[in-house]
Protein backbone atom coordinates (compact mmCIF):
# COMPACT_ATOMS: atom_id res chain seq x y z
CA UNK A 1 0.00 0.00 0.00
CA UNK A 2 1.37 3.29 -1.43
CA UNK A 3 0.59 6.60 0.58
CA UNK A 4 -1.70 9.24 -1.25
CA UNK A 5 0.26 12.29 -1.45
CA UNK A 6 -2.52 14.02 -1.29
CA UNK A 7 -1.56 16.07 2.14
CA UNK A 8 -0.37 19.34 1.08
CA UNK A 9 -0.24 22.09 3.64
CA UNK A 10 -2.81 19.85 5.56
CA UNK A 11 -5.13 16.66 5.20
CA UNK A 12 -6.87 16.39 2.38
CA UNK A 13 -8.11 12.38 2.65
CA UNK A 14 -11.10 10.47 3.44
CA UNK A 15 -13.77 12.03 6.15
CA UNK A 16 -16.46 10.30 8.20
CA UNK A 17 -20.43 10.94 8.58
CA UNK A 18 -20.60 12.12 12.39
CA UNK A 19 -23.99 11.08 13.06
CA UNK A 20 -24.05 8.07 11.24
CA UNK A 21 -20.68 7.06 12.79
CA UNK A 22 -21.77 7.88 16.43
CA UNK A 23 -25.78 5.82 15.69
CA UNK A 24 -23.20 2.63 14.25
CA UNK A 25 -20.94 3.29 18.18
CA UNK A 26 -24.36 3.34 20.03
CA UNK A 27 -25.86 0.18 17.86
CA UNK A 28 -22.72 -1.83 18.18
CA UNK A 29 -22.71 -1.05 22.30
CA UNK A 30 -26.50 -2.07 22.67
CA UNK A 31 -25.33 -5.20 21.47
CA UNK A 32 -22.34 -6.24 23.13
CA UNK A 33 -23.51 -4.98 26.45
CA UNK A 34 -22.14 -1.46 27.23
CA UNK A 35 -24.06 1.41 28.55
CA UNK A 36 -23.87 4.69 26.66
CA UNK A 37 -24.10 8.33 27.82
CA UNK A 38 -23.56 11.78 26.86
CA UNK A 39 -21.60 15.05 27.74
CA UNK A 40 -23.28 17.89 27.97
CA UNK A 41 -20.60 20.26 25.98
CA UNK A 42 -22.23 23.50 24.36
CA UNK A 43 -23.77 22.35 21.20
CA UNK A 44 -22.98 19.17 21.38
CA UNK A 45 -22.97 15.86 23.44
CA UNK A 46 -19.98 13.89 23.70
CA UNK A 47 -20.63 10.22 23.57
CA UNK A 48 -19.88 8.29 26.32
CA UNK A 49 -19.59 4.20 26.20
CA UNK A 50 -18.85 2.38 29.41
CA UNK A 51 -18.38 -1.16 30.19
CA UNK A 52 -17.42 -2.86 33.79
CA UNK A 53 -15.49 -5.90 34.42
CA UNK A 54 -16.59 -9.36 35.44
CA UNK A 55 -13.32 -9.10 37.93
CA UNK A 56 -14.09 -6.25 40.25
CA UNK A 57 -10.41 -6.24 40.85
CA UNK A 58 -9.81 -5.74 36.59
CA UNK A 59 -7.99 -2.41 35.62
CA UNK A 60 -9.77 0.37 34.19
CA UNK A 61 -9.28 0.90 30.88
CA UNK A 62 -9.32 4.57 29.14
CA UNK A 63 -9.65 5.22 25.22
CA UNK A 64 -10.51 8.57 23.19
CA UNK A 65 -10.75 9.54 19.51
CA UNK A 66 -11.82 12.05 16.97
CA UNK A 67 -9.78 15.22 19.34
CA UNK A 68 -8.93 16.52 15.98
CA UNK A 69 -11.74 17.13 12.79
CA UNK A 70 -9.08 16.13 10.25
CA UNK A 71 -8.25 12.34 11.66
CA UNK A 72 -11.32 10.30 11.12
CA UNK A 73 -9.38 7.14 11.63
CA UNK A 74 -9.74 6.91 15.81
CA UNK A 75 -13.43 7.57 15.27
CA UNK A 76 -13.82 4.73 13.08
CA UNK A 77 -10.63 2.46 14.82
CA UNK A 78 -13.07 2.63 18.12
CA UNK A 79 -15.81 1.39 15.69
CA UNK A 80 -14.49 -1.71 14.64
CA UNK A 81 -13.36 -2.69 18.07
CA UNK A 82 -16.72 -2.23 19.10
CA UNK A 83 -17.96 -4.33 16.40
CA UNK A 84 -15.22 -6.56 16.94
CA UNK A 85 -16.27 -6.91 20.84
CA UNK A 86 -13.15 -8.63 21.75
CA UNK A 87 -11.75 -6.77 24.41
CA UNK A 88 -10.17 -7.83 28.01
CA UNK A 89 -11.98 -8.00 31.13
CA UNK A 90 -11.59 -4.64 32.19
CA UNK A 91 -13.50 -1.75 33.37
CA UNK A 92 -13.34 -0.18 30.07
CA UNK A 93 -14.14 3.59 29.70
CA UNK A 94 -14.67 4.99 25.86
CA UNK A 95 -14.84 8.82 24.59
CA UNK A 96 -14.73 8.32 20.85
CA UNK A 97 -15.58 11.66 19.58
CA UNK A 98 -14.68 14.52 21.10
CA UNK A 99 -14.41 17.23 18.63
CA UNK A 100 -18.17 16.69 16.90
CA UNK A 101 -17.61 19.99 15.04
CA UNK A 102 -14.56 19.52 13.88
CA UNK A 103 -14.85 16.21 12.44
CA UNK A 104 -18.50 17.79 10.21
CA UNK A 105 -15.96 20.14 9.22
CA UNK A 106 -13.11 18.39 8.58
CA UNK A 107 -11.23 20.73 10.98
CA UNK A 108 -8.12 20.05 13.30
CA UNK A 109 -9.74 22.85 15.52
CA UNK A 110 -13.43 22.80 16.81
CA UNK A 111 -16.57 24.90 15.34
CA UNK A 112 -14.77 28.13 17.82
CA UNK A 113 -11.43 27.47 15.75
CA UNK A 114 -9.53 26.58 18.80
CA UNK A 115 -7.64 23.24 18.94
CA UNK A 116 -8.94 21.09 21.73
CA UNK A 117 -5.90 19.07 22.38
CA UNK A 118 -4.67 22.16 23.25
CA UNK A 119 -7.40 23.42 26.26
CA UNK A 120 -6.74 21.02 29.16
CA UNK A 121 -4.73 23.77 31.00
CA UNK A 122 -7.41 27.00 30.58
CA UNK A 123 -10.62 25.67 29.34
CA UNK A 124 -11.77 27.55 26.88
CA UNK A 125 -13.77 25.38 24.83
CA UNK A 126 -16.69 23.86 25.93
CA UNK A 127 -15.34 20.33 24.83
CA UNK A 128 -12.47 20.61 26.60
CA UNK A 129 -14.24 21.89 29.90
CA UNK A 130 -16.86 19.54 30.13
CA UNK A 131 -14.53 16.41 28.87
CA UNK A 132 -12.34 17.26 31.54
CA UNK A 133 -15.59 17.88 34.52
CA UNK A 134 -16.82 14.36 33.80
CA UNK A 135 -13.14 12.83 34.12
CA UNK A 136 -12.64 14.54 37.45
CA UNK A 137 -15.27 12.15 38.49
CA UNK A 138 -13.80 9.17 37.32
CA UNK A 139 -11.96 6.68 39.08
CA UNK A 140 -7.89 6.68 38.09
CA UNK A 141 -7.23 4.99 35.52
CA UNK A 142 -4.47 2.20 34.63
CA UNK A 143 -4.09 2.78 30.67
CA UNK A 144 -5.08 5.24 28.75
CA UNK A 145 -4.84 4.93 24.88
CA UNK A 146 -5.21 8.42 22.64
CA UNK A 147 -6.13 7.56 19.17
CA UNK A 148 -4.52 10.77 16.79
CA UNK A 149 -3.02 10.58 13.45
CA UNK A 150 -0.74 13.05 11.90
CA UNK A 151 -1.21 14.58 8.01
CA UNK A 152 2.46 15.27 7.89
CA UNK A 153 4.12 11.66 9.41
CA UNK A 154 6.47 9.23 7.21
CA UNK A 155 4.42 6.39 9.35
CA UNK A 156 2.91 5.28 12.62
CA UNK A 157 4.15 6.18 15.83
CA UNK A 158 3.32 6.71 19.49
CA UNK A 159 3.88 8.81 22.39
CA UNK A 160 4.86 7.41 25.58
CA UNK A 161 4.13 8.74 28.96
CA UNK A 162 5.37 6.56 31.68
CA UNK A 163 7.21 8.23 34.65
CA UNK A 164 7.20 5.01 36.95
CA UNK A 165 9.09 3.21 33.73
CA UNK A 166 6.56 0.26 33.76
CA UNK A 167 7.14 -2.50 31.45
CA UNK A 168 6.56 -0.32 28.10
CA UNK A 169 3.33 -1.05 25.95
CA UNK A 170 5.05 0.86 23.15
CA UNK A 171 7.54 -1.62 21.36
CA UNK A 172 5.38 -4.15 21.37
CA UNK A 173 2.47 -2.18 19.61
CA UNK A 174 5.41 -0.69 16.78
CA UNK A 175 6.17 -4.51 16.37
CA UNK A 176 2.72 -5.38 15.88
CA UNK A 177 1.58 -2.15 13.45
CA UNK A 178 4.56 -2.93 11.33
CA UNK A 179 3.00 -5.95 10.09
CA UNK A 180 0.13 -3.92 8.70
CA UNK A 181 1.86 -0.33 8.10
CA UNK A 182 5.09 1.27 8.19
CA UNK A 183 6.59 3.06 11.02
CA UNK A 184 8.09 6.40 10.91
CA UNK A 185 11.48 6.01 10.35
CA UNK A 186 12.81 9.33 11.09
CA UNK A 187 14.96 10.35 13.84
CA UNK A 188 12.78 13.95 14.57
CA UNK A 189 8.72 13.31 14.65
CA UNK A 190 6.96 16.32 15.18
CA UNK A 191 9.86 18.06 16.32
CA UNK A 192 11.11 15.75 18.91
CA UNK A 193 14.06 13.30 18.59
CA UNK A 194 12.64 9.57 19.10
CA UNK A 195 13.49 7.27 22.08
CA UNK A 196 13.47 4.21 19.45
CA UNK A 197 11.96 3.99 15.51
CA UNK A 198 8.59 5.13 16.28
CA UNK A 199 8.68 5.64 19.76
CA UNK A 200 8.64 9.05 21.32
CA UNK A 201 9.08 9.79 25.24
CA UNK A 202 8.42 13.68 25.74
CA UNK A 203 8.56 13.89 29.12
CA UNK A 204 9.28 12.24 32.51
CA UNK A 205 8.27 12.90 36.03
CA UNK A 206 9.31 14.20 38.13
CA UNK A 207 11.63 16.11 36.07
CA UNK A 208 9.01 17.12 33.85
CA UNK A 209 7.13 20.04 35.47
CA UNK A 210 3.24 20.59 34.09
CA UNK A 211 3.46 24.49 35.01
CA UNK A 212 6.37 24.95 32.30
CA UNK A 213 3.59 24.11 29.51
CA UNK A 214 1.57 27.09 29.00
CA UNK A 215 -1.22 24.39 27.11
CA UNK A 216 -2.02 21.35 28.00
CA UNK A 217 -3.57 18.43 25.81
CA UNK A 218 -5.43 15.81 27.04
CA UNK A 219 -2.42 13.26 27.75
CA UNK A 220 -1.13 15.93 29.96
CA UNK A 221 -4.16 16.64 31.84
CA UNK A 222 -4.54 12.36 32.46
CA UNK A 223 -1.14 12.23 33.43
CA UNK A 224 -1.11 14.85 35.96
CA UNK A 225 -4.73 13.83 37.08
CA UNK A 226 -6.11 10.04 36.11
CA UNK A 227 -3.21 7.75 34.89
CA UNK A 228 0.41 7.18 35.07
CA UNK A 229 0.80 5.36 31.99
CA UNK A 230 -0.84 7.08 28.60
CA UNK A 231 -0.36 5.80 24.82
CA UNK A 232 -0.89 8.74 21.89
CA UNK A 233 -0.89 6.66 18.98
CA UNK A 234 -0.69 8.68 15.66
CA UNK A 235 -1.51 6.73 11.83
CA UNK A 236 -0.49 8.37 9.36
CA UNK A 237 -2.94 9.84 7.42
CA UNK A 238 -1.86 10.38 3.92
CA UNK A 239 -2.37 6.72 3.35
CA UNK A 240 -5.90 5.02 2.86
CA UNK A 241 -8.58 6.04 5.69
CA UNK A 242 -9.41 1.56 6.34
CA UNK A 243 -5.60 0.99 6.31
CA UNK A 244 -4.99 4.00 8.96
CA UNK A 245 -7.92 2.14 10.83
CA UNK A 246 -6.65 -0.93 10.73
CA UNK A 247 -3.10 0.29 12.16
CA UNK A 248 -4.94 1.78 15.13
CA UNK A 249 -6.79 -1.03 15.97
CA UNK A 250 -3.72 -3.12 15.42
CA UNK A 251 -1.97 -1.14 18.19
CA UNK A 252 -4.95 -1.33 20.47
CA UNK A 253 -5.22 -4.64 20.60
CA UNK A 254 -1.58 -5.19 21.59
CA UNK A 255 -1.57 -2.83 24.19
CA UNK A 256 -4.44 -4.27 25.87
CA UNK A 257 -3.06 -7.82 25.09
CA UNK A 258 0.30 -6.82 26.83
CA UNK A 259 -1.18 -5.19 29.43
CA UNK A 260 -1.31 -6.41 33.27
CA UNK A 261 -4.21 -7.97 34.35
CA UNK A 262 -4.64 -6.41 37.56
CA UNK A 263 -4.78 -2.39 38.45
CA UNK A 264 -1.41 -0.70 39.60
CA UNK A 265 -1.92 3.05 39.50
CA UNK A 266 -0.32 4.58 42.42
CA UNK A 267 -1.29 7.79 44.13
CA UNK A 268 -1.61 11.03 41.72
CA UNK A 269 0.36 13.61 41.40
CA UNK A 270 -0.63 17.63 43.11
CA UNK A 271 0.11 20.01 41.17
Amino acid sequence: MKRLERNIGGYHGERIDVARTRAALEAAARRTGWTTGGIPAGRHDLLVLERPAKNPNAPRLYLSAGMHGDEPAGPRALLDLMEKDAWPDAHLCLVPLLNPGGLAQNTRENEQGIDINRDYRHFRTPEARAHADWLVQQPRFDLTLLLHEDWESHGFYCYELNPDHRPSLAAPMIRAVSNVCPIDPTPVIDGRPISEPGIIRPMEWPDFNPDDRPEWPEAIWLGVHKTRLNYTLEAPSDWPLEFRVNALATAVAAALSMHPATPQTPPGIAL
